[in-house]
């Protein structure tokens, strides 16, 4: 459900943008979101078209980029992606677990596109 809150600070900014560039209507929103960032494409949809009914970002669709998760180790230097379906934070060369995110929780806006 955090998705909720953070479609309304999305909006916020979309409209904010929107509001300084006299836009009529926002089209598309184009987000980078990690892969570990938790969040739910289809939820983010649905929940930003709750938060915008009403305003000139009604209907407005979300792309999203998935940025993959990359880890890198620290005692070897080895750079490996993380997947969710192993869970695995260890370095796959040396097995160390003193390991540093490099990527996959990115969340941000890209562009904007306005009528």
């Amino acid at each position: 459900m955090h998705e909720l809150s953070i479609m309304g600070n999305i909006l916020d900014i979309v409209l904010d943008f929107a509001g300084r560039n006299g836009a009529k209507r926002v089209v598309r929103i184009n987000l980078q979101v990690g892969e570990i960032s938790d969040l739910i494409p289809e939820w983010m949809q649905t929940y930003f078209d709750f938060v915008s009914k009403d305003t000139i970002a009604e209907k407005a669709e979300l792309s999203v980029e998935h940025v993959p998760a990359v880890l890198r180790c620290k005692a070897c230097g080895t750079e490996f992606r993380f997947t969710k379906e192993d869970w695995r934070f260890s370095c796959s060369a040396c097995e160390s677990a003193d390991i540093e995110i490099i990527s996959g929780r990115e969340f941000r806006i890209v562009s904007i596109e306005v009528e």
